[in-house]
């Protein structure tokens, strides 16, 4: 058997794993990389890459369905399934040779393709290869959740990893879970001429803020998207037509394709974490703020099998945070939040506290702000005006933005600089922005702040009419 001694391991060759396998060879670490699935991991191949891919087709689809506000005459496009899934999978083949094994290989890596497994809290196999590292990153990211619902055992269930590779349209698509994965398949499929309904048991989108999220929803409805909340799903069945889901009020759906989009669970299970010593929960590995295992300090992990926010971008953090550590001797924290996006029409954006987080960690202290896009000149120009910029402020300072609109995650990254720097809203408010230009919400929102002090002010009004009156 082979035996190697690097610096660095690095189990899992997402963009987590990637970035910081990158990182460390360039600065002069020895790094094994382990993938035993596709490199680029989820988000290349199963995840944000395919996903916006799809939604892109359905966009163009949408777009000439939508003409005739500006004058030009819609028609209903004719979509060819099997071709957009060939666009999805160029997308992928465009993007994958910077994630490839022969890029990272270029650049000193050794790469092993093949599952890995702690043998002892020391030294982890893949495949015919011993690896005893300084030091060890897990970075395996997640997969879908299956629910135990009764009969979804005996069905051909999709999920994230299985949907961008049908290439037969379907004519219902049942999709399980009402988070972003289920709203953004919801919105794409049905753009490109299926029929489709979302069942989720407690509220759809129930993550962000209820009043941006209304917003998403009501367009979603608009465009024929069936959204079913409040009740979950006791039974599953294949039928002759499909798929047969008894929901828990007695009602029945039937569908011909089933997506799971219930969550994500951490992967972890074939690292037999147990021999080596490191300890686990349902959310992922245990460990500190700092990402190291609680249990073996040989031990880091990164992304979403680190038990937090399950982002690409937070995972591409991480690689920072062990750089710094790992490399550099230095101390380093992950985040406590980042932003996060959901990239239906319009799109969906949060940073920092939502408005209910605030308010029970802010009390009577929080300033709630909001701007719609239906008063913004760029919006309306472009028959966008349905959506809302709300921001959190506290002591004249954001700690939390929630955007329903076009353009909501480009828009997102202007509060989430904000929040980081501790700006004052004045600071905000004073910026001199290009108009006409979505940005311009963010300009609106903040002078908000100061619109019931200068205007609703009767002392002030007072003295504006003494200068008018004393001032030659």
């Amino acid at each position: 058997m082979q035996v190697l001694t690097p610096d660095l391991c690095v189990i899992g060759a997402g963009s987590g794993g990637l970035s910081l396998a990158a990182g460390a060879v360039q600065m002069g670490a020895s790094v094994v990389l382990v993938e035993g699935g596709e490199m680029g991991g989820d988000c290349l191949n199963t995840g944000c890459v395919p996903s916006k891919a799809l939604l892109a087709a359905g966009k163009a689809a949408q777009a000439m369905r939508s003409g005739g506000a500006f004058g030009i005459a819609p028609v209903e496009p004719e979509v060819d399934f099997a071709a957009v899934k060939d666009h999805v999978a160029s997308v992928i083949a465009a993007i994958a040779p910077h994630d490839s094994q022969d890029r990272f290989e270029g650049l000193g890596v050794t790469v092993l393709r093949d599952w890995a497994e702690f043998t002892n809290p020391r030294e982890v196999q893949a495949g015919q290869t011993l690896i005893r590292a300084r030091r060890f990153v897990i970075a395996t990211g997640s997969h879908a959740a299956v629910p135990p619902i009764p009969g979804i055992e005996d069905l051909p269930y999709l999920t994230n990893e299985s949907i961008f590779a049908l290439r037969e349209r379907p004519a219902h698509l049942l999709i399980l879970g009402g988070g972003p994965i289920g709203m953004e398949m919801a919105q794409a499929h049905r753009r490109l001429g299926c029929r489709v309904t979302v069942i989720e048991a407690a509220r759809a989108l129930g993550r962000d803020d209820p009043d941006c999220a209304a917003v998403v929803l009501a367009n979603l409805r608009a465009e024929g998207v069936e959204i079913v909340e409040g009740l979950g799903v006791v039974r599953l069945r294949q039928v002759t037509k499909g798929v047969e889901a008894v929901l828990a009020d007695g009602s029945i759906l039937t569908g011909s394709h089933l997506l799971v989009a219930a969550g994500r669970k951490p992967a972890v299970e074939r690292l037999n974490l147990e021999a080596g010593g490191v300890t686990f929960t349902r959310s992922g590995i245990t460990v500190g703020r700092d990402l190291r295992s609680v249990s073996n300090r040989r031990v880091y992990a990164m992304g979403d099998v680190a038990g937090g926010l399950q982002f690409t971008h937070v995972a591409a953090a991480h690689a920072g945070v062990l750089i710094r550590q790992i490399l550099l001797g230095l101390p380093a924290k992950a985040a406590a939040s980042a932003p996060w996006v959901t990239y239906t029409e319009p799109e969906l954006a949060q940073v920092g506290m939502t408005e209910a987080e605030a308010r029970a960690a802010h009390g009577d202290a929080l300033t709630v702000l909001r701007t719609e896009f239906g008063g913004n000149d760029r919006a309306i120009a472009e028959r966008k005006g349905k959506g809302l910029v709300k921001v959190m402020v506290v002591k004249g300072r954001p700690v939390g933005a929630s955007i329903a609109g076009p353009q909501a995650g480009e828009l997102i990254g202007f509060w989430a600089l904000a929040i980081a720097t501790r700006a004052k809203i004045g600071t905000l408010a004073g910026l001199i922005l290009p108009y006409p230009t979505l940005g311009e919400t963010a300009k609106r929102a903040s002078g908000a702040y100061f619109s019931a002090k200068l205007f609703d002010n009767p002392m002030l009004k007072r003295v504006v009419r003494l200068v008018q009156r004393l001032v030659p």
